[in-house]
């Protein structure tokens, strides 16, 4: 059985582009027919700053309008931190984990290898010794990273296929699984999440896609099964950037102000999905 999933996090109103991926990844779980798939919502809320259980609601409000009921009751991973952490801990146990004290700054500054891509970690911390670990640790607190060269996967590339992309090949990051906050990170998150509801296949954003080779090798380490992925292309505006508020009317409350209805955007959606899944269209069950 297909089992999809959107997950948002509850920080604010959801735009056309979060609803246009939502519903790629309703139809896709609904594809064999209403009986044939499962489709969950999750809130991504491990910031509890600047997320709430109201913004949440009025997401959730949002994906009704346009037709998008979970089959449960959504989770919050602010609600399953314990979880993330057993998983941190087996890894730990498993020598595949580093504590890390760089800043931001830092590593935007440090040089990348040649087999990394910009934004990656270079493994300044990897390498620190216990007698250096302990010093920057009586500064300040550390971050845990997975080790990719204690599991042996340092540069090696991997391959996964694409439901809208097709063949994807990337690099794996040492990524931070544990803020130095003590707040476990959204890679471990999701991989968890995904593993324990039982996902079989994650459609999102082609943002997200150069993190999914990372995401895979945490499956792979953990044991836990890999998911299908397939990654939309990310809507744009008239200037062909990234949609954002800039552009105008771009959330389904602002729409309906100037007297666009649910329905509307729906259809319009659909039009535009069938452009890069046209097999997805008309087969939601």
């Amino acid at each position: 059985m297909i089992v999809g999933r959107f997950a948002p996090s509850p920080t604010g109103e959801l735009h056309l582009g979060n609803l246009r991926t939502a519903l790629v990844a309703f139809l896709s779980a609904r594809r064999n027919g209403a009986s044939g798939g499962r489709f969950l919502v999750r809130f991504e809320d491990l910031d509890r700053v600047t997320s709430s259980v109201e913004r949440a609601a009025m997401q959730l409000m949002d994906l009704q309008e346009i037709g998008i009921s979970p089959d449960e009751e959504p989770v919050f991973q602010s609600n399953r931190f314990a979880l993330y952490h057993a998983a941190i801990d087996t890894l730990t146990k498993r020598g595949l984990t580093y504590p890390c004290f760089c800043t931001r700054r830092e590593i935007a500054e440090a040089a990348v290898a040649p087999h990394q891509a910009p934004g990656m970690y270079p493994g300044t911390c990897r390498g620190l010794s216990e007698a250096e670990r302990a010093e920057r640790a009586a500064e300040k607190p550390a971050a845990l990273r997975l080790d990719l060269a204690a599991a042996g996967l340092a540069g090696v590339p991997i391959r996964f296929t694409d439901m809208f992309m097709g063949e994807v090949s990337g690099i794996p990051d040492d990524v931070v699984l544990r803020r130095n906050d003590g707040v476990p990170s959204y890679n471990v998150a999701v991989v968890v999440d995904d593993f324990l509801q039982g996902v079989t296949e994650v459609v999102r954003g082609q943002d997200l896609a150069a993190i999914t080779p990372t995401q895979i090798v945490l499956h792979h380490l953990l044991g836990m099964r890999i998911p299908d992925y397939g990654h939309v292309p990310l809507k744009t505006g008239p200037d062909g950037e990234r949609l954002s508020k800039r552009h105008g009317a771009v959330s389904l409350g602002a729409l309906e102000d100037e007297g666009v209805t649910a329905g509307d955007v729906r259809e319009m959606l659909l039009a535009e999905i069938a452009e890069f899944a046209p097999g997805l269209v008309g087969r939601s069950g």
